[in-house]
């Protein structure tokens, strides 16, 4: 919610008296003479820009050139021979707007905005830093921009996904991935993973990293250097310390992680019913637990999901669909529902069909443990035995325990985590695994030992069997075969076996049980604990029973208390909800910003927000008032501060800034993203600073087309397909590049756009454009990202990257750039010198440099190379003669004929040099690089 702290009119001499922070001017197309009358406003406005200084726009771009710009430009990919001859004979006057249509509803638009999209949040698939370890996980929130630009996805709702999706959309598992914006840029893994938390350097990593956050989505939603403000008040914009420190309290309870997801939204649904279910049977279970018999008489247990949290009765309209949640599961559980005959006849049946897992368990002392190989044994206060020290490849561990027990009907081998072992264990190997090849029993009276014999096992049973890996594998009497509970690593797991006989003396027993690991790989149990049962056969392996749950099963049904059959029937529940989800798909992964993940080293969820003060001079060591969520007071009648109804919710916080960021009158985010795709389509913003519409940022060229733009766009529902077909319908987007020397004294920059400029190819766009005429651009979608690279082993955790040594006539070589695995610290050398975006930082603008690097690569690079053959065979195979592979030639690269002199020319060296290298030639040629 927004409340309070409304920011004042701004007064003449203020650092809020700028355009930036003003409300949008509704201004009216302006009166112009000549040609442009009746055109698109756009036209109107740089018309009358151009009049005001002497100038006059420029003739309209011929229809070859207008196809070919207009495909760069929409999809990053050059038009087809037939596309540019259908284009040509179509005389319909409304044959351009026609072609705009077919480019915004192709699949490869969406690839093309994607690619834009990532420079601007700095998106990259390794953390960067001194470990530029791999994120394997990154590439889905790629798919989603993807599907999102393609869909259309109303702009408010866009912002709002990205910024706090899972909160708002609970119902949409995309929703989920778009979170991928926050977590898009560098992690500092040996920092923040490696350190513990109550040191300085730690929270000076923790700090850096909320401040790459909110910087990124300050950045690329409101066009703020936000950043300015971390060690004192902003120097040029109305923004104080104070108010970046509450945006850093926004992210102070989520980090970057793998989250899990389901691509499938009835998948999605299902799931998030059944863990809003499940929380509430935890609830409720608290509350029983909490709750009087007394009270239970007069009172019914309500529970609400801790789900509530994205429930805003101010839920702003996000193009069309409310922030919401998933309706299904929601409610509370109530006594009498426990109580009812219909759930109680559930806990009948599972009392009948599961009565071996009730069985009462006894731990064991273990009183001797011998290690075959030396493995170091340590008894631990919960009666497990950890083992440590040597890591041989078998070994056998021999325990004696001592009990009172008679009439042992089953032993129970649990194997239990540990945050000694490898990925928490319950395994000694490097993955957390283990094998236990045979599990021997043997049984003696403690006052004569020379009575052991031993103990039959039979009827194994786990809570978890691996394919070919069983725990009746470890009682077949053959080494070679084992129980092993890999993938589910990080986990307890347990195996019951029978004994086939009674086992007990009177006066105790001494049991000896022989753990053998013979299978080798090192796959030694980590951590166990022994545990006998005298329940009546059969005996199941089951998670433990609570003591409560026990209790009620050991009394006949008609003896059980409300309260008793009311934790029975939670239980029952409980069983079932799991029972459904493990019945479910595996979740796919995404690095995404995460409240919830697993820990690894010191890196730990928060559980609940940090704790975020104003820092003296961004000094972690002097913090001074403590911050509460908020965000900027500059503009006028936009509330800054967030009123929260549970201030520890971290989603909430999102969800507050989303609210913030897509209002009506946060004019920063409607000016900035007109700004951002007029600068995409002519190479230079109206701002020329996309990033920066403060002080230090560029002046506006078109101030009120700008506000003329970002009306008309917010009040369209902001679709971005509109804004550009608005964009490239116009005349001035039409416009020829041809040179003006007289305007180029009075503009020699082309701010006015006095004619269209002409761009070179960006890195993606070059690299697709020749696979596309070669004819080998695999136009598959989505998906895993593309290794373009050699990885080598190495000691470090950042890999060894060969790209010298890649295949590039391999799979991964033929798909589109922006498939293509980005590293942060180890670019691509031929898309680094085409000016690829550096992922280490938020890139707004791309430089589009000329130089000799680049000529060079374009001749010898072993990509270039390949691909002139491709084309060259390409030729050859659809055309027999010269003068018609040349004329193809130039048709596929160019989107034209070639003149007399350019065939004879080009004929004569391919006759010299081969066609390959003819290909190579006009690839190399400024006509292919460069659009005009």
């Amino acid at each position: 919610m927004l409340a309070g702290g409304v920011a004042r009119a701004a007064e003449p001499g203020d650092k809020a008296d700028h355009w930036a922070y003003r409300p949008l001017a509704k201004h009216a197309p302006p009166k112009v003479t000549g040609d442009a009358q009746g055109l698109n406003p756009i036209d109107a406005f740089v018309v009358a820009g151009l009049q005001a200084r002497g100038m006059a726009p420029a003739p309209t771009a011929d229809r070859r050139t207008l196809i070919r710009r207009l495909s760069f430009d929409l999809l990053g990919l050059p038009p087809t021979p037939e596309e540019v001859a259908q284009f040509l004979a179509d005389e319909s006057p409304t044959a351009y707007e026609a072609l705009v249509d077919r480019l915004l509803a192709s699949p490869h638009y969406g690839e093309r905005w994607a690619r834009h999209w990532m420079d601007v949040v700095h998106f990259a698939e390794t953390h960067g830093n001194d470990q530029d370890r791999p994120r394997p996980h990154a590439w889905p929130y790629r798919d989603y921009l993807i599907q999102a630009f393609n869909g259309d996805q109303p702009y408010a709702r866009f912002v709002a996904e990205q910024v706090a999706g899972d909160v708002l959309f609970a119902d949409d598992p995309w929703a989920i991935v778009a979170t991928g914006c926050i977590a898009a840029g560098p992690w500092d893994e040996s920092s923040q993973r490696d350190i513990r938390d109550d040191t300085v350097d730690k929270k000076i990593a923790q700090n850096l990293d909320r401040d790459d956050m909110l910087t990124t989505v300050l950045a690329t939603f409101a066009s703020t250097t936000i950043h300015c403000a971390r060690c004192h008040n902003h120097k040029f914009d109305p923004i104080t310390q104070a108010e970046y420190y509450g945006l850093q309290a926004v992210f102070a309870g989520v980090d970057r992680a793998n989250r899990p997801y389901d691509p499938d939204p009835a998948v999605h649904r299902r799931r998030q019913a059944l863990l809003a279910r499940r929380r509430q049977v935890a609830e409720c279970r608290l509350s029983l637990g909490e709750s009087s018999d007394e009270r239970l008489k007069i009172e019914t247990i309500r529970t609400e999901t801790t789900d509530a949290r994205a429930a805003n009765e101010n839920s702003a309209d996000f193009g069309g669909a409310k922030g919401n949640n998933a309706a299904e599961g929601k409610g509370a559980i109530e006594i009498a529902e426990l109580l009812d005959p219909a759930v109680q006849s559930k806990v009948a049946a599972w009392e009948k069909t599961h009565a071996g897992l009730a069985s009462a368990w006894t731990t064991l002392e273990v009183v001797t443990i011998v290690s075959a190989e030396g493995s170091s044994p340590d008894k631990l206060a919960d009666g497990s035995v950890r083992f440590g020290g040597k890591l041989p490849e078998t070994d056998t561990y021999t325990m004696v325990a001592e009990t009172s027990l008679t009439g042992i009907t089953a032993v129970r081998l649990e194997v239990l985590t540990d945050d000694t072992l490898p990925h928490a264990g319950p395994g000694r190997q490097d993955n957390g695994n283990l094998h236990l090849s045979e599990i021997y029993l043997q049984a003696a009276a403690l006052a004569a030992p020379a009575t052991a014999r031993e103990v039959r096992l039979e009827n194994a049973s786990a809570d978890f069997d691996q394919q070919g890996w069983t725990a009746a594998m470890a009682i077949d009497g053959q080494v070679k075969t084992a129980w092993g509970i890999y993938p589910e690593v990080g986990k307890p797991h347990l195996a019951v076996f029978e004994c086939q006989a009674p086992v007990g003396f009177a006066g105790g027993t001494a049991l000896t049980f022989t753990l053998e690991q013979q299978h080798g790989g090192g796959h030694l149990i980590g951590r166990v604990r022994l545990s006998a049962t005298t329940a009546a056969k059969p005996v199941r392996a089951g998670p433990a029973l609570p003591d409560e749950v026990a209790g009620a099963l050991a009394l006949a049904p008609a003896n059980r208390s409300d309260r008793q059959k009311a934790t029975l029937a939670l239980y029952v529940l409980g069983e079932e909800i799991e029972r459904e989800l493990s019945a479910l798909p595996p979740p796919a992964l995404v690095y995404a910003a995460a409240s919830d993940f697993t820990p690894e080293g010191s890196f730990k969820p928060a559980k609940t927000a940090r704790p975020v003060f104003v820092l003296r001079r961004g000094n972690v060591n002097q913090p001074g008032e403590p911050s509460t969520p908020g965000a900027l007071a500059c503009l006028a009648d936009l509330p800054a501060k967030f009123t929260l109804d549970d201030p520890n919710d971290e989603g909430a916080r999102r969800a507050a800034l989303a609210h913030w960021l897509t209002d009506r009158r946060n004019v920063l985010v409607w000016r900035s993203i007109v700004n951002r795709v007029w600068h995409f389509h002519f190479g230079r913003g109206i701002v020329e600073t996309p990033n920066d519409l403060g002080r230090m940022g560029a002046a506006p060229t078109h101030p009120e087309l700008l506000d003329w733009l970002a009306t008309w766009f917010y009040e369209q529902g902001g679709s971005l397909k509109q804004l550009h077909k608005l964009i490239v319908t116009s005349a001035t987007y039409r416009q020829s590049s041809r040179h003006h020397e007289d305007y180029a004294k009075i503009d020699a920059g082309n701010q006015y756009l006095w004619r269209m400029n002409r761009t070179r190819l960006d890195a993606e766009s070059l690299r697709d454009a020749v696979l596309a005429i070669s004819g080998k651009l695999d136009r598959t979608m989505h998906g895993p990202s593309v290794k373009q690279f050699v990885e080598k082993p190495g000691i470090h955790v950042t890999p060894i990257v060969d790209y010298q040594s890649f295949d590039v006539d391999s799979p991964a070589s033929l798909r589109r750039g922006v498939y293509r695995f980005l590293f942060r610290t180890l670019p691509d050398p031929f898309m680094d010198s085409m000016d690829c975006a550096d992922a280490s930082q938020l890139t707004p603008t791309r430089n589009s440099s000329v130089t000799a690097l680049q000529a060079l690569a374009m001749l010898n690079d072993h990509f270039m190379v390949r691909q002139s053959e491709h084309f060259a065979q390409r030729l050859r195979t659809a055309h027999e003669q010269l003068p018609e592979q040349i004329r193809a030639m130039y048709q596929l690269a160019l989107g034209r004929d070639p003149t007399k002199n350019e065939s004879a020319a080009l004929a004569a060296y391919a006759a010299r040099h081969g066609l390959a290298n003819a290909c190579r030639l006009i690839l190399n040629s400024n006509e292919f690089v460069f659009v005009n």
